[in-house]
Order: structure tokens, then sequence, then C-alpha cells
């Protein structure tokens, strides 16, 4: 599993492609995200994205990230 750190460069896949942004931080408890509910723990974190083209934030998994 990797591990991204806040102000990370990363990308991941959307339904539109590939997309840029940065780690705003690592989620280790339960929260929401424009009312999504993501699911994240200490056994199974998830990052905060923010999009480099819409500044919108998004929960992924490590998994689903990659550096650019």
């Amino acid at each position: 599993m990797s591990e991204f750190k806040k102000g990370d460069s990363v990308t991941w896949e959307t339904s539109q492609g590939k997309t840029k942004g940065k780690v705003v931080k690592k989620q280790t408890m339960p929260t929401k995200i424009k009312g999504h509910e993501v699911k994240a723990s200490k056994a199974n974190p998830e990052y905060i994205v923010e999009s480099e083209k819409s500044g919108k934030r998004a929960a992924h998994r490590p998994g689903g990230l990659s550096r650019p």
C-alpha cells in the first residue's frame, strides 16, 4: 500500500479520464464529503484529494492513487 502525505501530487482515474491533484489529508475516521459517506478507519485509511482543475475534493483509497 502506498503512503501519501499532505501536499503530495497524485493522479487518479475518473469517468472523464485521468485527473491530477494533491493530497489534502489522510482520513482515518468516517466522515462525509458532499453528502457521500467516507468509511475510512485507521486500518483502512482514505485520502482526501483536491482536483487541480476543478478544485473539488473527493476521498480515494490508496490503491486508487498514483504519483505522476
